[in-house]
């Protein structure tokens, strides 16, 4: 059946009615993320107006060098790694559940994540017994590039693991990654446990998740793993849909299923890593936000993707917003408000949707 088939009325069917509100939903949700980055370069706690920094630029006038700093030094690079990560980790999350055909999958589910917060984790309790000369050439990247390394190993052992023949066997990736997971956070407790009373607050701070650290090095060094991870994820949808169907079915359809699942790993790796190498962790937006999708507009990944990564980018940077002004002039960490709004969010949602999601 078409999916735009009308009936003698001109009703169109709910497939069609479902595409053409992924299009608008596309539409308005790009709306929305421009009035995000907009609110993001306008909120901080120096009190620097955006409006009257534009009002110069548009002028002729020189900007004021307290507004320079704030705005393109300090809020545009927090702006512009809220939109990557926020986007990555939403991708991400709707591309895990695809490949699990379970809608409450996200990127930590595997390890990525937990492997990200060892790899971090050791780098500030143990850094400094690493050679001088390899602490002061990374300085404050020391953090960052430990977590991306540690998401990078986690992932290459969980595709070791679960591949034999060639053939990457989804259930095994999942109990291998619950068992990653549960070895990482071993270590990882060991090694808080070890941590002085320094880097027991460092570690609290990175867990919870932040943008304030975002600077134009870390953004650079961030965007052209996420910008490629979210540029390779359109070519999944066809593989995805035919994966709702099952292997078997999928293969019929003429999709390399072996294929979708390697890229997809490799995908969720790289732009989960990166993500939480520059920003820490930040839970609920992988989840909620292809699950929210999901239920609006269906599950077809030709939408699904691109409105994953609008919203999730909008998301972020108003989550951001918020821990800017609660407590202002100090900031909260972005993932304890990512969680506040996200929990009982994804509650109601469920709640709401108990008779569909039991089918």
């Amino acid at each position: 059946m078409s999916l735009a088939l009308q009936d003698n009325i001109g009703v169109t069917t709910v497939a069609g009615d479902r595409t053409r509100r992924a299009r608008q939903l596309t539409w308005f949700l790009a709306l929305l993320l421009a009035g995000g980055m907009l609110l993001s370069l306008a909120v901080g706690a120096s009190g620097t107006s955006l409006w009257s920094g534009v009002f110069d630029l548009v002028t002729g006038q020189d900007l004021a060098l307290r507004d320079k700093v704030v705005l393109l030094d300090i809020r545009l690079p927090r702006t512009l790694m809220g939109v990557l990560v926020g986007a990555a980790l939403a991708v991400s999350g709707a591309v895990m559940q695809g490949l699990f055909r379970n809608p409450l999958a996200d990127p930590g589910l595997v390890g990525v994540s937990a492997g990200a917060g060892l790899g971090a984790i050791i780098a500030i309790v143990l850094g400094g017994l690493l050679p001088a000369v390899v602490t002061d050439k990374l300085g404050y990247y020391l953090v960052p590039v430990a977590a991306f390394a540690g998401s990078w190993a986690s992932t290459l052992v969980l595709y070791r693991v679960a591949t034999r023949k060639g053939r990457t066997s989804v259930a095994t990736m999942l109990l291998a990654g619950i068992a990653l997971g549960a070895i990482a956070g071993a270590i990882s407790g060991l090694l808080v446990y070890k941590a002085d009373d320094a880097q027991l607050r460092t570690l609290t701070f990175w867990g919870m998740g932040s943008l304030a650290g975002a600077t134009w090095t870390k953004l650079l060094a961030a965007t052209p793993l996420i910008v490629a991870a979210l540029a390779v994820s359109p070519f999944l949808a066809r593989g995805l849909n035919g994966l709702a169907l099952g292997e078997a079915a999928a293969s019929h359809m003429g999709i390399s299923v072996q294929l979708t699942k390697n890229v997809s790993i490799l995908m969720v790796a790289a732009a989960t890593g990166a993500a939480v190498a520059v920003s820490g962790g930040i839970g609920f937006v992988g989840l909620v936000v292809p699950h929210l999708l999901r239920l609006m507009v269906g599950p077809d990944h030709k939408y699904l993707l691109l409105n994953s990564a609008l919203l999730g980018a909008a998301l972020l940077l108003v989550a951001d917003v918020i821990s800017r002004i609660v407590i202002a002039p100090a900031e909260l960490p972005i993932g304890i408000v990512t969680a506040t709004l996200g929990g009982p969010f994804f509650l109601w949602i469920l709640l709401r949707q108990r008779g569909l999601l039991d089918m």
